[in-house]
């Protein structure tokens, strides 16, 4: 049998993580959940991984879902507890370096909301996003009410949200769920060409960035701003950032060894 998670760590300090259910449209169970945090944990230790791809085997889903099945006897109480973990959306959000989220397919519910929680989203033009909870009378509980309305606003996460419906490839990327739109079948490509571009340069800058961008979203601008100031400082104090600095001078390609 298949190991539902996989993981391929490239010479270009890039990994890729696949969800390897394609029989259940990578449906997110309890297994997958348990996997895929403990692979980010470790890749976030792994000082030669600088960016992680994440993506759906098969043809037909990055991920259909949560998997119902599992918590349709819960008690409001379990459900409570469950919701205590920690959770694969906030594994993903919060780790240290850049996600990029590689969609086809179905990408739906808690599918939908592991792609909110990375970085980037590239897509090809076969995806279709839906929040689907409230098709069966909940509504998004990781993140796709909150991550979704600060990505699109309150207006298209209210469509969303509150429909159901399914939105395509070139609807996506109108309304910016989607940030790099593709042909068919090229969505993983682009997304390692991306990650490439990004895991060339300093692992501290790389975390940096990140993290100050992050604040973008959960800070008023004025404090975000003096936390740019102290992210930059941070850096500048860095060896990379010696580094970088020291190579530009010398025309030469920098060694960032992330220190």
């Amino acid at each position: 049998m298949s190991e539902p998670v996989l993981v391929e760590k490239r010479d270009d300090h890039v990994a890729v993580v696949t969800l390897n259910r394609p029989e259940k449209l990578n449906a997110l169970n309890a297994e997958v959940r348990a996997l895929l945090r403990d692979t980010f944990d470790a890749l976030a230790e792994d000082d030669d991984v600088r960016v992680v791809v994440i993506h759906g085997a098969g043809e037909k889903a990055f991920v259909a879902g949560a998997d119902i099945n599992e918590f349709a006897d819960r008690s409001v109480q379990e459900q409570r507890e469950v919701y205590a973990r920690r959770r694969i959306y906030e594994t993903v959000a919060d780790f240290p370096k850049p996600v990029i989220a590689a969609l086809h397919g179905f990408c739906i519910g808690g599918g939908s909301e592991l792609a909110l929680a990375c970085d980037v989203r590239v897509a090809d033009s076969t995806v279709r996003i839906s929040q689907a909870e409230i098709r069966i009378g909940l509504i998004p509980g990781g993140g796709g009410t909150q991550r979704l309305a600060r990505l699109v606003g309150r207006g298209w996460a209210s469509i969303i949200s509150l429909t159901g419906d399914f939105m395509d490839a070139e609807e996506a990327r109108r309304i910016g769920y989607v940030d790099v739109l593709v042909e068919e079948g090229g969505h993983l490509d682009r997304a390692l060409e991306l990650a490439g571009r990004m895991a060339r340069w300093s692992p501290v800058s790389l975390r940096l960035a990140k993290d100050a961008i992050r604040a973008a979203y959960e800070m008023p601008l004025a404090e975000g701003l003096v936390y740019e100031k102290e992210r930059f400082l941070d850096a500048f104090d860095s060896e990379d950032g010696r580094e970088g600095v020291t190579a530009f001078v010398e025309k030469r390609k920098p060694d960032f060894r992330g220190r």
